[in-house]
């Protein structure tokens, strides 16, 4: 191990300790270790946005098409290299915020577009790739020749039925639609039990390499570098 990457886990074992500081109390060395992390993480972002998206998506689909056009000719290429005027434009449109009311409503355009465009794509995305799986995994069989499948078919079933008559509000939920719908409450805080479970176990995994690194890599490792070095 030479210097290098012991001065490296040094500095990632003050990060991990400083914001690990927090547990106990709010403090400057925390705070410090917060901004360095979200400045960058922007700036990551940024020079991201920069090289990958602007100049590959961009400049480099410009430059190769407008070539091809030059030397072919061709109308295709002349097309697929100005249609980028287009989101190029809007890109600029959305940094008219900066300059005021007068021209910053410009930058609804782009926002609008954006937002558009997300918002249907998203859609479209959930139904085709949630919503129907979800639809088509409830069509299961409630008799199978395995008692267990037969139990799991059937608690699936009730979990959904009464699910959805939960979220229905067009009448109040007094009699057998009250009932049922206590046993949807039921089944949604099953889920939600098991999904923070999930959540809690995946961040105490989380802890478990952070202290894992700490250990071994900041103590023993350091410990392991000076007796090199004696």
């Amino acid at each position: 191990m030479n210097f290098s990457t012991i001065l490296g886990i040094w500095i990632a074992a003050t990060l991990t300790i400083a914001i690990l500081s927090f547990l106990y109390r709010d403090n400057p060395l925390y705070k410090f270790a917060e901004h360095l992390y979200v400045g960058a993480s922007v700036a990551y972002w940024v020079i991201y946005a920069a090289k990958f998206t602007m100049e590959q998506m961009v400049v480099n689909v410009f430059a190769d098409n407008w070539q091809v056009f030059l030397e072919t000719g061709s109308a295709t290429a002349f097309w697929e290299a100005w249609i980028l005027i287009i989101p190029t434009a809007l890109g600029f449109l959305m940094l008219t915020r900066w300059f005021g009311p007068r021209v910053g409503w410009l930058s609804r355009w782009p926002i609008a577009f954006t937002i558009g465009l997300g918002a249907g794509l998203g859609i479209t995305g959930s139904i085709q790739g949630v919503l129907l799986p979800q639809v088509q995994a409830t069509f299961l069989p409630l008799w199978t020749p395995d008692l267990w499948q037969v139990v799991a078919n059937l608690l699936l079933f009730v979990g959904v039925i009464s699910t959805i008559i939960y979220f229905y509000f067009s009448r109040p939920h007094k009699g057998l639609l009250g009932g049922v719908s206590r046993v949807g409450i039921t089944f949604i805080m099953v889920s939600f039990g098991a999904a923070f479970g999930y959540t809690v176990m995946s961040r105490v995994s989380l802890l478990i390499g952070r202290l894992y690194f700490l250990v071994y890599d900041w103590i023993v490792g350091t410990v392991d570098f000076f007796k090199a070095l004696l």
